[in-house]
Parts: C-alpha cells; structure tokens; sequence
C-alpha cells in the first residue's frame, strides 16, 4: 500500500497485532539500490517480524536489492506482480509481469539464491482478459518451479488500462473460489487471500479454506480489526485504545526529537476509534491539530481526552 505502510504505521500497527507480519510499502529494485537506504528501508526493530515489498522486472537488479534488504535485517522478500498503476506499468513490473510468468520465475530464482530469507510474491488472479483459473494456475505453477512456497493472490484481476488503482481494487469482481482452487490444486504451497476482507466471519471462513489472509486497507482505516483479530486466532485480550496510544506516544515523541513532522505519524491512527463515541472529534483534532506549526503530542493527549 504505496504511501500507507510506512515505518510509523507499521510500528502503530504492531501495537496492536503482536502476531502479524507486516509490509513495508512497495519500493523499487533501483530505488533501493540507488536511493536514500535508510529512508527507504529503514524501520524499528519492534516492527518485526516485517517483510520488504520490492518492484522491479529485472533478475540480478531485484537479487541486489533482496541482499540489501536482508542486511538491513528484514524477515522476507516479497515480489509485488499485483500492482495496476500507470506508473508501475511503465517500469515493467507489477501486474503486467503476470504475462511473463518465465520471467517472473527467473527473478524469484535469483533473489532466493541471493538471499537465506523466505521470497514471496503477491499477484492477482490475472489481468485484462486473462482472467480465467487457468492463467492463474499456470501463472503459480511456472513461478513455484524457482522454490517460491508462499503466493499471497489479491482475488480480483487487474485491468491494466481504463480503471485507475482504486477503480482496480473496488470494480473486477472478487473470486474467492480461485483461490481456493490454488489450494487444492497446490496443497504444499502456502496460499494467502488479499482482497475484501473486512470482518472476522470472512477470517474465519477463508482460514478454513487456505492457508492464511493478508488484510490491507481495513487494517488502516479500522486498525483495531486487528486486535480483534488476535483476540480470535490467539485468545488475547483486547487492548484499550487509550493505552495503545500512550504507548505510541513514546515513539511519536522519539521521532518528533529526529524531525519528523507530527501529521506523518497522526494520520496513521485517525480510524483508531471508527465508529465509537467521540470518532470524529478524534479525527479533527489530529487532522488539524497536528498540522498547527510546532505542533508535539499535547494535540494527541487532547484528542484522547475528547474520546475518554
């Protein structure tokens, strides 16, 4: 989630989910490589377990960019070939690569020869008229013949010209029973479902099915899901959301001291309280509080008052 799972969200989300692996936003091959390292891929050990996702389309450019990602201590590799953007097109990765599935397996190779950590993919289940079960299982089974055991499908297809990234997450049609056919038909392969996921009954019901569920946007915009989440794959009790907020106060106050500005850390916690008393007035408060110049954590500190 380009732009959303940034180092802040991902620490805040950790509060919550002390089971969950979590991802970085995607980064390029050659940004990684050529970029600012430590803004790109820089992260608090707490955030662990978390998986760096990468673009590229390019075998020994990606096997470059696994090894640096595995020195700056990250738990897995993920290969992004579900991304529909113009922009991502245009470089040659993301969904588009699901036409090249050789291609696909050679740089899945070369990163898992470069690297000891688990390399991954997420993909959709195909793209523009590609779209019927059998792209797809022959898309997982040529990409698994470079070792890849973990395929995390995004169950809509990609339209690759005429729907815009949001359009392309809302419009193609969800097609759980793809995924569940992946399973069978690959049951030494470990299968995670993205795609609509918004309420525990679906946890459940696709658990029962496949091997695990990636959760996206309504981990961010209903953070606390998560919670409930744990409270019902691991029996722990749910948080208050006043003390997940004292305790990322503390990181929130240590990266104030390093320069970062205040709404880019505040806006990953503005759903914290959707749909309890008080939502909207948290919501405002941070909104425009944190963006008042000099603005610290006593912004924060109101708004928990105003949700007590």
């Amino acid at each position: 989630m380009m732009e959303w799972t940034d180092r802040h969200c991902r620490f805040f989300l950790r509060l919550l989910s002390p089971h969950a692996l979590l991802y970085t936003e995607m980064v390029t091959a050659k940004a990684i490589i050529h970029g600012e390292r430590q803004r790109l891929l820089g992260f608090d050990p707490a955030e662990r377990p978390v998986a760096l996702q990468v673009g590229g389309s390019e075998p020994a450019t990606l096997a470059t960019a696994a090894r640096i990602g595995a020195a700056h201590g990250y738990d897995e590799i993920n290969l992004n070939v579900g991304c529909p953007s113009d922009r991502v097109q245009s470089g040659r990765f993301g969904a588009c690569l699901m036409l090249e599935p050789a291609l696909v397996r050679d740089c899945v190779a070369a990163m898992r020869d470069a690297v000891d950590l688990p390399v991954t993919v997420k993909s959709r289940i195909g793209i523009d008229h590609h779209d019927d079960y059998g792209f797809l299982r022959d898309f997982v089974g040529t990409v698994a013949e470079s070792g890849c055991k973990v395929f995390i499908v995004h169950a809509r297809k990609a339209i690759l010209a005429g729907l815009s990234p949001k359009e392309n997450r809302e419009v193609p049609p969800l097609r759980y029973d793809y995924v569940y056919r992946l399973k069978a038909e690959f049951p030494d392969l470990f299968i995670m479902l993205n795609g609509g996921v918004r309420d525990l009954e679906a946890v459940r019901a696709h658990l029962a099915r496949i091997d695990g569920v990636m959760i996206g946007r309504e981990a961010y915009h209903n953070p606390y899901f998560l919670a409930e989440i744990e409270r019902e794959l691991h029996g722990l009790a749910l948080p208050a959301r006043a003390e997940i907020m004292t305790a990322f106060l503390d990181y929130i106050e240590a990266r104030l001291a390093e320069g970062v500005r205040l709404p880019a850390m505040t806006r990953h916690v503005l759903g914290l309280y959707l749909g309890r008393p008080g939502a909207r007035r948290w919501r405002r408060q941070l909104s425009e509080g944190a963006c008042a110049p000099g603005a610290g954590t006593e912004i924060i500190r109101d708004a928990m008052r105003l949700v007590a």
